[in-house]
């Protein structure tokens, strides 16, 4: 399911559609988002190192760790970014508020304090989303030689944009990368402990995708050794929710687990996931919804309309049509035999043999068909 996300960014959208765009939430307890970024954005520089993507290259905006970090990460993965043509990144982690330029320019601090990629492009003020979204587009247009290539948007924190700026304008720049001509996909991170339940619903309606990490609750363990087990747990294993919106607006969910090894992360197929979907499907009722051995019993000795049992005799309907007479000497002999049957029966007396024909015969004989 991991995979299949990494597909769907990688082919982006048609022409004259929205960029496909992924949310990843989860929370400050479980931070195994931060583990499913890292994946998706190696995968995504795979794709784009061998050719097999139609973006031409990655703009990263980061904010909870520094551009050092990024270019560790790829370069255990094989890449050397450090002079790529295909990776850029906008560095709103070293002097997100312009502070250490101040000091620099005051001669207090080093210059060379301010940063530590040559791909990196030093942003001063992050409470200004209109020049950020200007240095994205203008980092993704230097990716292409005749700049009108296309381009992925990676956003490592949206928590530290909304710590900076109000949930209208993140959801504007994210709405405007989005409907870019020139943004084939893009995926942020988001915390949702940390915000109001507007502010992630806000952020999840702009996505076409919604990737969850789901652990285990802690409400109502007591004892430090409980506690610090469960802890641990959720820092290495959790749940993977995926909750895809088609363009005909129908929603796809999917389910993985995922758990980290060896600082790796790895997805593999939720064996419950049959179980949690079915008992999700049952209403809670207060009375039981099956059939005991004697229901089930009662329920074949009914006998339903029309189902005429005849017990091996000839079974006689009549059809309104026999004179009076005829009527009652057969009435009688039904009426005996039901008697001993224990059954009711219904028995139609045409009033007069003056009675129009048609009053008791198909309405349709005289359709032709």
């Amino acid at each position: 399911m991991a995979e299949w996300i990494c597909r769907t960014l990688r082919d982006g959208g048609l022409e004259g559609e929205h960029a496909p765009a992924l949310t990843i939430n989860d929370t400050i307890t479980c931070s195994l988002g931060s583990f499913v970024f890292d994946h998706i954005l190696s995968q995504l520089s795979s794709f784009i190192h061998s050719q097999k993507s139609q973006s031409s290259g990655i703009v990263l905006v980061a904010f909870s760790r520094s551009p050092l970090y990024y270019e560790q990460l790829l370069k255990s993965k094989g890449y050397n970014v450090s002079a790529s043509t295909w990776f850029k990144v906008l560095d709103c982690y070293t002097d997100p508020l312009g502070w250490k330029s101040k000091l620099a320019n005051s001669g207090i601090i080093a210059n060379d304090s301010l940063g530590s990629s040559v791909t990196a492009k030093l942003c001063k003020n992050v409470k200004d989303l209109d020049e950020v979204l200007s240095l994205v587009l203008h980092q993704g247009k230097e990716l292409s030689v005749d700049g009108k290539g296309r381009f992925m948007v990676a956003i490592d924190s949206v928590s530290e944009m909304l710590r900076h700026a109000s949930v209208s304008s993140v959801a504007s720049l994210l709405s405007e990368l989005r409907s870019h001509g020139q943004v084939s996909s893009l995926f942020w991170l988001i915390h949702s402990d940390l915000h109001e339940t507007r502010a992630t619903a806000a952020l999840e309606y702009i996505s076409s995708m919604k990737a969850t990490v789901i652990v285990q609750p802690m409400d109502g363990l007591r004892g430090n050794s409980a506690c610090l087990s469960l802890m641990e747990n959720n820092l290495k294993r959790g749940k993977f929710n995926v909750h895809v919106k088609r363009r005909n607006g129908r929603v796809k969910t999917m389910v993985e687990e995922l758990y980290v090894e060896n600082s790796t992360i790895n997805f593999a197929p939720f064996s419950t996931e049959g179980e949690v979907i079915s008992q999700s499907l049952v209403p809670k009722v207060q009375f039981n919804l099956q059939l005991s051995e004697k229901e089930q019993n009662d329920r074949a000795k009914v006998i339903l309309p029309f189902e005429h049992q005849g017990d091996g005799k000839n079974i006689q309907i009549y059809d309104g049509r026999k004179s009076l007479n005829e009527s009652k000497g057969d009435s009688e002999q039904t009426c005996l035999e039901k008697e001993d049957s224990g059954r009711g029966e219904i028995i139609y007396f045409r009033d007069s043999d003056d009675e129009m024909p048609d009053s008791d015969e198909d309405p349709d004989d005289d359709l032709d068909i």
